[in-house]
């Protein structure tokens, strides 16, 4: 008996995409029965397209694939199912419910049930494919580490990787030249990178979503550290960094299909705010970007999504739907994706040890006033 699978990476492409898909199809192989695994290109549009786009995905195709960044098959965070985006005649653009036709078009095919890697908004759209009649098991992705039912995601452990190996470049040329250097990484709604960057790089600030920063504070920070004689300070900011009045920096979404406000700037803003409050030193900002997201995968992220991959397949075989798999210290579980969904995973910051810890060594987070003029000593050497 053949059976049939489709596998579609949604959002932001992450590393680690790969290897889950190697997973997959390493672990269908082992099977007596035959199991046909397919992609569907560019997330859900290779089905929903006039012209369907899915390729088979044999064990050959991803040999050596989990070092690989980014994912064979395209991502996009832009559509889907239920907001097909179509152009009009006029040169409009509508958006068009096609979940109907995507289940028709699977049931033709004769594909079983759908393996959905993405992040939370990816794994919503899982929700509501279940909640039509299409199986499907969900593969949480975000290099966020956003997602609560889970210890980590993969991608997590790289992102922190290449903004730490940043951050420690920036430490050197702040030092050399006796400036003040702000580095934006990425962080819409948790602060979960910028944080374990700042702890593993020696950061100065953090500044993250969860926790409104006065830049009053951080200037008397900075001024403590020159003061001092260190001569130099480092901050890293999370691009959803805020205020107490809760505006986020980012601009309105350019793309046809895309509903999330374009995030970016906040280290800029945060530079102007420094220099109108009277910093009088030389203030540079880096902005990461998409360098956190590209690239070979770390070991760790090449493992967990492995596992996830391996544990997803298992879970379409035991037709255990509407499940999404996860990682709890020291087991691949799952979990229903209602209760996936719930609630986001956030920095708490009165209870999560890792800001106390923060605190603890004198990194300021720009909400207390007495933690920002803790005394820098100038190390002997």
């Amino acid at each position: 008996m053949t059976h049939k699978v489709l596998v579609a990476t949604g959002g932001g492409d992450c590393p680690g995409l790969n290897a889950v898909i190697r997973g997959i199809v390493k672990r269908a192989n082992f099977e007596k029965d035959e199991w046909k695994i397919y992609g569907c290109i560019e997330s859900f549009n290779g089905i929903l397209k006039d012209k369907i786009e899915i390729v088979e995905l044999t064990e050959e195709m991803v040999c050596g694939l989990h070092v690989k960044g980014g994912t064979i098959i395209k991502t996009t965070n832009r559509g889907g199912p239920f907001h097909f985006p179509v152009k009009q005649p006029d040169g409009s653009w509508v958006m068009e419910d096609r979940s109907q036709l995507m289940k028709k078009r699977l049931e033709e095919l004769g594909i079983e049930a759908v393996i959905n890697i993405g992040g939370d908004g990816s794994q919503g759209i899982s929700l509501e494919l279940m909640n039509i009649g299409i199986p499907v098991v969900g593969v949480p992705k975000t290099i966020d580490n956003d997602l609560s039912s889970t210890d980590f995601t993969f991608g997590f452990q790289t992102a922190v990787q290449i903004a730490t190996e940043a951050f420690d470049k920036l430490v050197t040329t702040a030092e050399s030249h006796n400036r003040v250097f702000i580095m934006e990484v990425m962080g819409r709604d948790a602060g979960w990178i910028a944080l374990h960057t700042a702890l593993a790089g020696g950061a100065e600030v953090c500044i993250i979503p969860e926790i409104p920063y006065d830049p009053a504070n951080i200037v008397k920070k900075i001024e403590t550290r020159y003061k001092n004689g260190m001569g130099f300070c480092n901050i890293v900011i999370a691009e959803g960094a805020k205020k107490a009045d809760g505006l986020v920096t980012g601009s309105a979404p350019e793309a046809v299909g895309d509903r999330h406000i374009k995030l970016g700037g906040v280290g800029d803003v945060l530079r102007r705010e420094l220099i109108e409050l009277g910093i009088e030193h030389d203030v540079r900002v880096t902005v990461l970007g998409h360098l956190q997201r590209g690239g070979t995968p770390v070991a760790y992220d090449r493992i967990l999504a492995t596992e996830f991959g391996v544990k997803a397949f298992e879970l379409v075989k035991e037709k255990k739907y509407g499940n999404l798999v996860v990682y709890r210290h020291p087991d691949i579980s799952y979990v229903p994706l209602e209760e996936a969904l719930k609630k986001p995973h956030l920095v708490q910051p009165d209870k999560d040890f890792l800001v106390h810890a923060a605190k603890s060594i004198g990194i300021c987070f720009g909400d207390e006033r007495e933690m920002c003029e803790t005394r820098d000593v100038r190390r002997e050497t």
